[in-house]
């Protein structure tokens, strides 16, 4: 029996390979009260395929160990100059992020590399003294992402310590120092806590693996090792299933909405295909490192609305979370959020009950409404118009017009909303796959065994030795999913590129295609310029544990002209006046004007 568990804000999410489908209320404290709740019907299967929160809010809430960095002699304020954009341009009272390492836990040693990575300065014999109360190490030295021999050696002494050590050249080993401190800095700071968390994993089934913001899955053991890599564990589940449920339907290009309990999070997928991302940031610490690129926002069922300060109304960021929850709950009746506006607007049918939570008390999430001074139809266009401009993100500021994809809906609000965001924008269609309300957890099940591997490239290299390069990076990668999961893989290659004097690059197949698409993403090209490549990718993946048609097909359903809702075992469909729906032959609803 496989299983898979997803952890979100509010609800958990569990779907078993047999089609069974459960949600049961999260539980923030302690992630894995709600995982062995999930699992209580279902217990220690053969696979667990989980994606979890608990990085995301461990980094969101500052509440990881205590780090202590070791780096090259001059570089410890690395970590706070940062880079010279700012929050607020015109506002002077606008502050940076406070730095995860305080200045009295950052220590310097001497040993320096040069920009080829060629020693010119050996490390001292001496360890520094590390600062009482540091509870883990990052070591970040200067162009260990071209010769990390002088930062194994450094680590492999700290190790004798007692203290658990992160070095960057294995969580993040790719040029811009700022970045690859700062993500070093972050995976030491999840490590304890996410190391605990997953050590309790471990015991709940035969086999567990784990979701990372690539969108595969990695043995426990190695999502211990780069905690990190955790930080968009849940929704990079979803977004693989939606690829799955649109590419079925005939949808190749997309832009999947996943609207739960507390965010929203959108990706563009082009042919199929997830757009990927190199550096991603997260509570305004960017974190470079191999992900898909997920856009979230504080948009979800359970976020507040209010009138603020000047008088207008908002909704979101904060959310109600899953206690007390929406006023509809019964718990409270004081807090206004988007679920209570869909409540009482009718877009969720009077009587409807929620897992976990029973029939939803639309008296009371009137009063909310009313006591705050709103209207349900307002709090929807509010909320709305923040997820329309996610979806603008991700397609018009990325070049890419959204009048050509579809719109993947799922997630338990997602649906509720999807045919106001696509009419907005003008998209060819709304598809609403089988279990949306449910689809992160069937995407852990049906994502493939993973590893994503990068290395930086000195510029400049010869052709002859970028190919051996790659071939060896793609070897690496192979050999890394091959022990795990038995099975054949495939890999791909890609590389990072730019014009030569250019300080930022994209990831293209090979620096053949590097010109074609800098002119797509910038309006441009430069033909004759030199072509930099600064850095090396390869993925290599197996065969997922099912695949979406393996989890079964809903029954046919009759086609539906708005406005009305349909009702979903695990979500519910709002369908516009002018709309219709009709169910594709892969079973996903098909939303069309």
């Amino acid at each position: 029996m496989a299983v898979g568990v997803d952890t979100g804000g509010t609800f958990t999410d569990v779907v078993v390979d047999d089609g069974r489908v459960l949600k049961v209320p999260s539980t923030p404290r302690d992630p894995s009260v709600a995982v062995v709740e999930a699992l209580r019907h279902h217990p220690r299967p053969d696979l667990l395929a989980h994606g979890t929160t608990v990085a995301t809010n461990a980094l969101l809430e500052r509440r990881g160990a205590r780090v202590a960095l070791v780096t090259t002699h001059g570089f410890a304020d690395v970590i706070e100059i940062a880079r010279q954009d700012r929050p607020a341009l015109y506002d002077q009272w606008a502050d940076r992020p406070e730095p995860l390492v305080p200045r009295g836990l950052r220590l310097e040693v001497a040993g320096r590399l040069d920009a080829t990575g060629a020693q010119i300065e050996p490390l001292p014999p001496e360890l520094p003294p590390i600062p009482e109360g540091a509870e883990a190490l990052a070591v970040c030295l200067l162009h260990s992402d071209l010769d990390d021999s002088q930062e194994r050696d450094l680590t492999d002494r700290l190790a004798s310590l007692g203290l658990p050590v992160w070095r960057s050249s294995d969580v993040s080993p790719e040029f811009r120092e700022y970045e690859r401190t700062v993500t070093t800095v972050v995976s030491a700071h999840l490590g304890p806590t996410c190391r605990d968390y997953l050590a309790r994993l471990a015991t709940m089934a035969g086999d567990v693996l784990v979701m990372t913001s690539a969108g595969g899955l990695v043995p426990v053991d190695q999502a211990a090792a780069k905690p990190a890599t955790l930080l968009l564990s849940g929704p990079a589940g979803g977004v693989q299933a939606g690829v799955a449920a649109a590419t079925a339907a005939g949808f190749p290009d997309v832009i999947t909405f996943d609207m739960g309990g507390t965010s929203t999070d959108v990706c563009l997928v082009r042919g199929g295909v997830p757009e990927p991302a190199g550096q991603r940031t997260i509570a305004d610490l960017p974190l470079r490192l191999p992900a898909l690129d997920i856009h979230s926002i504080g948009a979800g069922g359970g976020s507040i609305a209010r009138i603020d300060g000047g008088g207008a109304l908002a909704v979101g960021p904060q959310s109600a979370g899953a206690d007390p929850g929406p006023a509809c709950y019964g718990r409270q009746d004081t807090i206004a959020t988007v679920t209570d506006a869909d409540l009482v607007a009718g877009r969720i049918p009077a009587g409807t009950s929620f897992p976990g939570i029973g029939p939803l008390d639309d008296r009371a999430a009137r009063r909310a409404l009313d006591g705050g001074g709103m209207d349900a139809e307002g709090v929807i266009a509010v909320v709305d118009e923040a997820m329309v401009q996610a979806l603008r993100v991700v397609s018009v500021q990325r070049g890419v017009d959204p009048r050509s994809l579809a719109l993947v809906a799922f997630g338990g609000a997602g649906p509720l909303h999807a045919c106001a965001l696509a009419e907005a924008l003008d998209m060819a269609a709304v598809v609403v796959p089988p279990r949306a309300g449910v689809l992160s957890a069937v995407g852990l099940l049906c994502s493939p065994r993973q590893a994503d591997v990068v290395r930086s490239w000195p510029t400049p290299g010869s052709t002859e030795g970028l190919a051996r390069a790659l071939s060896q990076l793609a070897e690496h990668a192979a050999e890394t999913v091959a022990a795990e999961a038995r099975a054949d893989v495939d890999v791909e290659t890609a590389v990072d590129c730019r014009y030569a004097g250019q300080s930022h690059e994209l990831t293209v197949p090979s620096p053949d295609d590097f010109p074609a698409e800098h002119r797509r993403r910038n309006g441009f090209s430069r033909p004759g310029a030199p072509v930099e490549v600064v850095a090396l990718r390869a993925r290599a993946t197996a065969l997922p544990p099912l695949t979406v048609d393996a989890l079964g097909r809903p029954r046919t359903r009759e086609p539906a002209t708005g406005p009305c809702v349909l009702a979903e075992p695990d979500c519910t469909l709002w369908v516009p006046g002018g709309w219709r729906a009709e169910v594709g032959g892969d079973g996903a609803w098909v939303l069309k004007r």
